[in-house]
């Protein structure tokens, strides 16, 4: 069961721990009952290292019985798996204790050597094994294949790796199709988002297509709902309906005439347009469209007039672009072209030119090891990093920060790609090309090259082409003006924002937090001032112009206080139901969380754009820490109701704030003096 695609270094340092790892078991065995606690932390952490290698989770179900039998699980409740409930394996494993995660992750193999009958179990037949695994696979499903969460990330760190580690084991080993139905949901949940990083979803995709086309796997009446996945990746149109091959394709293609070349790129933007995935041979046709007029490329991209006029404008620029960056590999920039496209921003004057230069951008021999890394060689980095531009240019909202902390720099991204597109083609230009981006704070220099580290410990490789080179960069940026603002007092926010992110950051800044002592502060004037400023009664009906960054206090399912959290602001109006919302953008890759007592993050169904995160203007004031405002722009703060105020100020009392209550109380202000 060793994947092949292990590394030599790898594989030496697995036998190596796999080697301490049985010393280690072959001592718990032999040691008497009192001294097996004693023994146990031992193992445990060899385990836990083996854990993070590849492979890991495959060398320890071989060895699952005898771990069992050395007493891993004695005095616990893992001793008797015929009781164990598949839903508490969600706290276990997203635990902070490593004891406490590996035992979860060495249940879980155990349970699967059962059920796959490498040894007989005393207390749980293979049958209930199966049927276990199938539950907890079911529950954990965002483990299968998303990215660390905000609180996963605070407080698990690289610990995160392991159960995600196990949860592709346990899909590869029991088979995707007893949860294929819930894998189906959550892929649409997911896509609604329009995420730029789509691989993860694609692998699932590919896996349902596996199980429907393999004859030894019944799905019975599940799947439903998975077609339309599949085809849009294998066989979007009457030409590929089979999955004939890019090569075979591309021969068809020749032998069409134009109402069946009409058919094709209508099938195929259809497709992207409804899931967000592009099949690897929408590039093929586009491609074979540059020579038979633009109409048909139109089609085949799914214009609007909009986006037409905007192709015939800049025709010989997207010709370009198409050729340079869109191939089978790269099928995804064919999305993020229609939507950049559709969003007309080419002509605002500098962003064609910043295109043109792009499109001829001499990359620096760090940026090209950066992708190759990250990213292979099927094309050329040149190539990887345009599809990169366009799909942040198309997607803004779809930037995600992987699993690294670095939410200031992926929100910075979103927030040129949505508000200022050509300032993030220079940022671009300046990371890819010359290794050195240089910001001001305060009037003074500031460059990543000489600044000291960032907030990430390490160089991440888990994020989308343009992040990848980047982030690095703006997160030494930030890191660096942070500490420019030492001895100030008060929340370098106040400072950094605006100086990071862009002139339209308001200089107003709100914050509810003492800094010095972490206690809840003002709680009362700082809503006050945030309904003035975001709320439509109360300021006048004004639509937020400009994005906004602010803080978030994230807290888990129970509402308990993780950490601190940086979101835009979008806008706020009503949704559908007639509800004030604030809608707004997270960088954590997924927006839909349970933040704890009803407080649950809508991605769809309540007015969302693609990209947005929303809740009802209350529950988001609950959550808030900082924000920026105006201070030019006077609202009505006497109009904000004093009940409305309370529940939101009750929301924080009983989540986040709960340890943060000052001796003497929270003050209510005078609404009609407000301060």
């Amino acid at each position: 069961m060793t994947s092949p695609d292990i590394s030599p270094t790898d594989n030496d340092k697995l036998k190596g721990l796999l080697v301490k790892l049985d010393d280690a078991i072959a001592g718990l065995e032999a040691a008497a009952a009192f001294a097996k606690p004693g023994k146990l932390p031992h193992v445990l952490d060899i385990c836990r290292r083996v854990l993070l290698q590849p492979d890991g989770c495959a060398q320890l179900e071989t060895r699952a019985q005898s771990l069992e039998q050395a007493g891993v699980f004695d005095g616990s409740d893992w001793a008797y798996p015929h009781i164990l409930i598949p839903s508490l394996t969600s706290h276990s494993l997203k635990s902070a204790d490593p004891q406490l995660v590996v035992i979860e992750v060495l249940s879980e193999l155990r349970m699967l050597a059962v059920a796959k009958q490498q040894y007989r179990h005393p207390l749980i037949s293979s049958e209930g094994a199966h049927r276990y695994l199938t539950q907890v696979m079911a529950i954990n499903l965002p483990l299968l294949f998303s990215a660390p969460s905000e609180a996963e990330r605070e407080t698990q760190g690289r610990l995160a790796q392991i159960p995600r580690a196990l949860f592709q084991h346990l899909a590869n080993r029991v088979g995707y199709e007893h949860v294929i139905d819930e894998l189906i949901s959550e892929i649409w949940r997911i896509l609604q988002q329009r995420p730029i990083q789509v691989e993860p979803v694609k692998q699932m995709v590919t896996q349902i297509a596996l199980c429907q086309a393999n004859p030894n796997i019944d799905l019975g009446a599940s799947g439903q709902g998975a077609d339309r996945l599949v085809s849009s990746l294998f066989g979007p149109t009457q030409g590929c309906r089979e999955d004939p091959g890019v090569e075979v394709y591309r021969e068809r293609l020749t032998a069409m005439d134009a109402r069946a070349l009409q058919y094709e790129a209508s099938g195929f933007a259809r497709a992207m347009h409804d899931t967000g995935l592009v099949s690897p041979y929408h590039p093929v046709l586009l491609r074979h469209l540059l020579d038979l007029g633009d109409n048909l490329l139109s089609e085949a991209l799914g214009l609007s007039s909009t986006g037409r006029d905007c192709l015939l404008c800049y025709r010989d620029l997207v010709h370009s672009m198409i050729r340079t960056a869109i191939h089978p590999q790269t099928a995804q920039a064919v999305y993020g072209l229609a939507l950049t496209l559709e969003r007309g921003i080419l002509y605002q004057p500098p962003v064609a030119p910043a295109l043109w230069r792009q499109l001829g951008l001499t990359l620096s021999d760090w940026s090209e090891a950066r992708l190759h890394a990250a990213f292979g060689d099927a094309v050329s980095h040149r190539a990887r990093l345009m599809e990169g531009v366009l799909c942040m240019l198309g997607l803004p909202l779809g930037v995600g920060q992987g699993n690294n902390p670095t939410c200031q720099s992926a929100r910075a991204l979103s927030m040129w790609a949505y508000n200022d597109p050509d300032y993030l083609l220079q940022m671009v230009t300046w990371a890819a090309r010359d290794d050195e981006i240089i910001m001001h704070f305060e009037g003074q220099p500031i460059s990543s090259r000489d600044s000291e580290s960032g907030v990430a410990q390490t160089l991440p490789l888990d994020l989308d082409p343009v992040s990848l080179l980047v982030v690095p960069h703006l997160d030494r940026i930030y890191a660096e003006m942070g500490r420019r603002c030492i001895g100030r007092e008060g929340d370098p926010h106040r400072w950094v924002n605006p100086e990071f992110h862009g002139w339209w950051a308001g200089r107003g800044f709100g914050i509810n937090v003492d800094v010095a002592t972490g206690q809840l502060a003002d709680v009362d004037i700082f809503l006050r001032h945030f309904y003035a400023s975001y709320h439509p009664y109360y300021n006048g009906n004004q639509p937020l112009i400009h994005p906004q960054p602010a803080g978030i206090a994230v807290t888990d399912s129970a509402g308990r206080f993780i950490g601190w959290h940086a979101i835009t602001i979008l806008r706020a109006s009503l949704d559908p139901a007639g509800d004030m919302r604030v809608y707004f953008f997270n960088p954590n890759n997924d927006s839909g969380q349970d933040w704890g007592l009803g407080v649950k993050v809508s991605t769809a169904g309540q007015g969302e754009r693609f990209g947005e995160a929303s809740l009802s203007f209350e529950q988001f004031a609950s959550r808030l820490y900082i924000y920026h405002y105006d201070p030019l722009e006077h609202g009505e703060l006497a109009q904000v109701r004093q009940e409305e105020l309370d529940r939101v100020i009750a929301m924080i009392q009983e989540s986040w704030g709960a340890d943060r209550i000052p001796a003497g109380g929270l003050q209510a202000v005078d609404s009609s003096n407000p301060g």
